[in-house]
């Protein structure tokens, strides 16, 4: 039987958190920086444990104002840093909870930049590493992200977007281009399905791209968030696909 991760995004003032970590193996916890505060990272917390799901921290760029999507070129150690600070936060309210935290994956732009910039991507990885060695680094599959931190001896988890549109060289279409959301549930399952059983991904031009699908992305910030969520667990169990972390 094919397993997957099926991962949500919360922390970041959603109002269905709560539901989607019913439906979800992992969750990945806003730290501060581009949304969520010491509070919802505590509420998060607690809910993860009382549902049994993976913790993970969800570090990004210091951008509460465009939720972490702004391009940002900061020097590496000064994401080194931030990235540590911010999973360390998570970490601290984790252990106080007597719960692990499983993974780290960036966020928004932050996400994004490091796929592609290998200079990023490694004080990413060196920060996950030196606050805890054995926790799993989660980014977008065949990036530089998990190629740094392969480097590093570190697990990785190659991750895949059920809603997002994707480009021949495997990237994601940037959010300010045509393509970049799918919001037909249909093509959106259809997409996800494709990745997960058949390591391959339709682009938007019409070709196709290669993944290696470990984790899928369910956004939870989307209008029928909950929804599809149930919608892509159907889909899973009908197709003898495993949900687990």
């Amino acid at each position: 039987m094919v397993k997957i991760d099926l991962n949500a995004d919360l922390g970041e003032g959603g109002n269905v958190d709560a539901e989607l970590m019913t439906l979800v193996s992992s969750v990945n916890i806003a730290c501060g920086f581009h949304a969520g505060d010491a509070q919802t990272m505590l509420v998060s917390v607690r809910e993860a444990l009382r549902n049994g799901v993976a913790i993970g921290a969800h570090p990004g760029f210091p951008d509460r104002e465009n939720v972490g999507r702004t391009a940002m070129n900061l020097p590496p150690e000064t994401v080194y840093a931030q990235t540590l600070y911010q999973i360390g936060a998570l970490a601290a309210i984790v252990h106080s909870q007597q719960g692990v935290m499983r993974h780290v994956k960036p966020h928004g732009m932050l996400y994004n930049q490091a796929a592609k910039e290998p200079e990023l991507a490694d004080a990413i990885a060196r920060a996950v590493r030196d606050c805890n060695p054995h926790l799993i680094l989660v980014g977008l599959a065949g990036s530089e992200l998990i190629r740094a931190g392969q480097r590093l001896g570190l697990a990785t988890r190659q991750e895949v977007f059920a809603d997002r549109g994707y480009l021949r060289d495997g990237s994601l279409v940037p959010r300010t281009q045509p393509g970049a959301l799918i919001t037909d549930e249909q093509q959106a399952l259809a997409q996800t399905l494709d990745m997960v059983r058949d390591g391959r991904v339709n682009t938007v031009d019409g070709g196709q791209a290669k993944v290696q699908a470990e984790t899928v992305c369910l956004h939870g910030d989307g209008e029928h968030a909950l929804l599809f969520a149930r919608r892509l667990r159907d889909a899973f169990t009908a197709h003898h696909i495993l949900i687990s972390a």
